[in-house]
């Protein structure tokens, strides 16, 4: 049976309205929650009335966004150690990506106050004219290009440097993995940057990292001491695209986790593991 025209419209939005409410909010679940609502908020509307449901169902999902930005913050605050976005694996026979956001990035927005973020994202990444931007974030058009602007120089640093083939980033990923387990110092020393850093969430539920590691020595003399230290081995999953970042999915004494790493000049420049169980529900998309 065909859904309903309002349902069919709404669906055809769906997977944006989604994108958007993730990378505002860096959470899979979250986002559902607040796609969910905006499909409660458009069920109840006057439909007739809206002469562009994207932009309007647009301005709903931000703003609600904007007001779970603000508790999210406060628990980050008192979040144990490093906080992550939940890893969004992409179909591994996806060859184009929908927005060029990655992990990196990802982290470098929670540096941004809500309307930097929202104003960054709508603008730049999702291509909303500035104009729109102003009236959903209910501010001037001046205020909102400062606001974008101010938004672009905090993150410009942490743009990726380039984008590497996937068969050249899954061969990096996976000798990254074999020289981990190995704790094999020759090969890490080759294949990370000298100010390689790493990054790990565990949301104080798994044994992890509390700090950033910052160093090409240190993180050698943390993966020697790994593969040295009795216990179960790292057993890999399978490869993974892991927003943007090539990565691979593997367990660790019963504990599975991601590892995502970005490539800069053909070396690792970061890691970022995640550990933290309730970000892993569901994984889809990695291939062995």
């Amino acid at each position: 049976m065909r859904p309903d025209p309002a349902t069919a419209v709404f669906e055809t939005q769906r997977p944006r309205l989604l994108r958007l409410a993730y990378r505002m909010l860096g959470s899979r679940a979250e986002a559902e929650d607040i796609v969910q609502e905006a499909w409660l908020r458009w069920h109840r509307s006057d439909r007739e009335a809206v002469a562009e449901p994207a932009a309007w169902l647009t301005r709903i999902v931000s703003r609600l966004c904007l007001d779970a930005m603000k508790s999210a913050r406060a628990r980050r605050e008192t979040y144990p150690g490093t906080w992550l976005p939940e890893p969004l694996i992409e179909p591994a026979d996806e060859d184009t990506r929908a927005d060029n956001i990655t992990l990196t990035l990802m982290v470098a927005l929670e540096r941004l106050s809500p309307l930097e973020r929202a104003a960054f994202l709508l603008h730049d990444v999702f291509d909303q004219p500035l104009d729109t931007v102003a009236a959903t974030l209910q501010r001037s058009p001046a205020a909102t290009r400062q606001l974008a602007a101010r938004a672009r120089a905090h993150v410009r640093i942490d743009q990726p440097r380039y984008e590497i083939p996937r068969k050249e980033g899954e061969a990096l990923a996976r000798a990254f993995f074999e020289a981990c387990r190995a704790g094999d110092a020759a090969a890490l020393g080759a294949m990370l940057a000298a100010d390689v850093t790493l990054r790990s969430d565990g949301g104080g539920k798994v044994l992890t990292f509390p700090n950033a590691i910052h160093g090409v020595d240190r993180l050698i003399r943390l993966y020697l001491g790994l593969a040295r230290k009795p216990g179960p081995q790292m057993e890999f999953l399978g490869h993974a695209v892991i927003d943007g970042l090539p990565g691979f999915v593997s367990r660790v004494g019963g504990h599975v986790q991601t590892t995502a790493v970005e490539i800069a000049d053909g070396r690792i420049a970061a890691v970022y593991i995640t550990r933290n169980p309730d970000k892993l529900t569901g994984l889809t998309g990695c291939k062995s």
